[in-house]
C-alpha cells in the first residue's frame, strides 16, 4: 500500500508544480495564524462557516503540514488530498458569491490563484512527487 502511495514518475518538471502548490499553501497556513482576524478564524466567521475559532487553526495547520510535505515531495499524493479539499471548499464558499454579485469574468479574475491550486493539487494526486522527491527516493530504495 505504501509503495502505491509513494509511486511517482521520473518527470523533472513536477517540482515546479510541487513548489507552487506547496509554497502557496504553506504561506496561507502561516498567515491564518499571523493574521487570524482577517485570514483565519475572522475570515471564516465573515463568510459564515460554522465554528470559525476551531476551523481557522484547523485549516491553517493542515495547510502548513501538507504544504511542507508537498514541498519536500514526501507522501505527496496523500498531502495533496486535504489541500484539494481545502481549495474546493474555498472556491465553493467564496467564489460562488463573487459569481452571483459580480459576474463570471470578475469571479475568474479574483479566483485565478484558487484555480491554479485546485488544478495543481489534482495534478499531484495523479502524478505524485516526481523525480526530485522524497517519495521517489523511498520508493526506489531496495
Amino acid at each position: 500500500m505504501l509503495k502505491k502511495i509513494l509511486k511517482t514518475d521520473d518527470a523533472k518538471t513536477t517540482i515546479i508544480i510541487r513548489l507552487m502548490v506547496g509554497a502557496v499553501f504553506l504561506s496561507e497556513g502561516i498567515q491564518k495564524f499571523l493574521f487570524a482576524d482577517t485570514l483565519g478564524a475572522g475570515r471564516f466567521a465573515k463568510i459564515g462557516l460554522a465554528n470559525p475559532d476551531f476551523l481557522g487553526p484547523f485549516v491553517g495547520s493542515f495547510e502548513i503540514i501538507c504544504g511542507t510535505l508537498v514541498l519536500l515531495g514526501l507522501l505527496t499524493r496523500l498531502a495533496a488530498i486535504p489541500l484539494f479539499t481545502i481549495i474546493s471548499v474555498a472556491i465553493i464558499t467564496t467564489k460562488a458569491q463573487l459569481l452571483a454579485a459580480n459576474g463570471f469574468w470578475s469571479m475568474l479574475h479574483d479566483s485565478r490563484t484558487d484555480w491554479a491550486m485546485f488544478l495543481g493539487s489534482i495534478f499531484l494526486i495523479i502524478k505524485g512527487g516526481g523525480r526530485w522527491s522524497v517519495d521517489r527516493r523511498l520508493n526506489t530504495q531496495k
